[in-house]
């Protein structure tokens, strides 16, 4: 049963890693492209989509609150804890609110940097215009 829920929040992860990857790469690719030359836009790209990926399968799959499953607790009469529908169900729910939260502050990041390049080009392009006029 373990095996499966490990399994299962895995391809949940990786879906909701795919849906956020498909809807923000031209959005990510047109920044990309308005600071960093065509050619390397293209591998930042590559790079960012891949993060997006670690970050929401990493923080979507949860090893150490999975491990409750599979360990009994340290105190006496103990039981490891039951795989039921309910947990099923909150486990699932665990997987998709911790991808996202973990693609959000990963995109936040990347969008502040961004506007702060964006920023730096744009004052240099303005220098740059006003010297030839």
């Amino acid at each position: 049963m373990f095996f499966a829920l490990l399994a299962v929040t895995f391809v949940i992860a990786f879906v909701v890693s795919l849906v956020v990857v498909k809807v923000f790469s031209p959005s990510i690719d047109k920044i990309l492209c308005r600071i960093i030359s065509d050619e390397l836009s293209d591998a930042w790209l590559k790079y960012l989509k891949f993060a997006i990926y670690v970050v929401g399968i990493s923080n979507g799959v949860r090893i150490w609150e999975l491990e409750k499953y599979i360990t009994a607790p340290q105190y006496e009469d103990a039981q490891i804890v039951e795989l039921t529908q309910s947990r099923w169900i909150l486990e699932v729910y665990r997987t998709v609110i911790g991808a996202l939260q973990g693609m959000a502050w990963m995109l936040l990041v990347f969008f502040v940097f961004a506007l702060i390049a964006y920023v730096i080009v744009r004052i240099f392009e303005m220098k740059h215009t006003q010297r030839k006029e």
